[in-house]
């Protein structure tokens, strides 16, 4: 089963995706007016029981930020070892994640543009997974970790290059321009360990593929992610962790090749589905 926030007749649901449409289904449990309400619940099994046998309503909908009013958003930085050669500083993987956070404002959702702002033409993607926690908790061990994940999806982590460079020791104002990342399209509920264990992340620009690895190459794997984010601050249900991102990057090709007005990337993760966001400038 997936579920999914969309826009459809002038307002905002969340619901079942199925071939035919969306099944809305926040009109059933009023105490959850949105899909993030439903994940601190615990409620994704009821939400699966009550779409079961029943028929899509919305054919015409546009897909929104999965969900659009996460609370926190911590991304895991430079987590592949060819990511971490790429930076040519002879470094060796590292003993501790890079870590950053992003705002939901930041993303977009699926067959939706990424906007490119005029202060900048350096628009990149990141194809990634993200787990988003369903219990929350403190110093949790890597054997637990996944008893704390309630549903995966699948993250294009968009970055303005130039901006990540204005500082020394942060880059987020290049990771949070409105609108230049995507989380979606749909989550799905994590049941099995093969989920994540067994997925593989390919990015492809224009139908040409550009980043192409399996999580199990991580540095730093999901499991360990949890357990060291979860040292210093408890996760909370409805958190979402993004968890690195391939070689392969616009800016790492030689020579840079940035997304451009026009393009369609696609994020496809075998286990959970494809990403597909177009580029446009912003209007201003």
């Amino acid at each position: 089963m997936r579920f999914a926030t969309y826009s459809a007749d002038g307002g905002t649901y969340y619901g079942a995706v199925t071939d035919d449409g969306m099944i809305p289904l926040n009109g059933s449990f009023p105490d959850w007016p949105t899909l993030l309400d439903a994940v601190k619940a615990n409620g994704l099994d009821q939400l699966a029981a009550a779409a079961e046998g029943t028929t899509a309503t919305h054919t015409d909908y546009q897909f929104e930020m999965v969900l659009p009013n996460a609370p926190r958003i911590l991304c895991v930085g430079v987590n592949f070892p060819d990511r971490n050669a790429e930076y040519k500083d002879g470094s060796e993987q590292p003993k501790y994640m890079s870590l950053f956070p992003r705002f939901a404002s930041g993303f977009t959702g699926h067959n939706r543009p990424l906007i490119r702002p005029p202060e900048s033409p350096q628009l990149d993607y990141e194809g990634e997974v993200a787990i988003v926690i369903g219990k929350g908790g403190r110093r949790i061990a890597q054997a637990d970790a996944y008893d704390h994940i309630a549903a995966l999806t699948i993250c294009n982590e968009g970055t303005i290059r130039d901006w990540v460079r204005h500082a020394k020791f942060n880059v987020t104002q290049g990771k949070n321009w409105d609108n230049s990342g995507a989380i979606g399209p749909w989550i799905v509920p994590f049941a099995d360990a093969a989920q994540l264990d067994d997925a593989r992340i390919v990015t492809r620009v224009n139908g040409e593929v550009r980043q192409d690895d399996v999580l199990s190459r991580m540095m730093h794997p999901i499991r360990r992610e949890i357990e060291y984010i979860s040292t210093f601050m408890t996760l909370q249900p409805g958190d979402i962790i993004v968890t690195g991102t391939p070689t392969g990057s616009g800016a790492r090709l030689d020579p840079p090749q940035f997304l451009k007005p026009g393009d369609v990337v696609e994020v496809e993760v075998n286990t959970i589905g494809t990403l597909r966001n177009t580029i446009e400038d912003e209007v201003v």
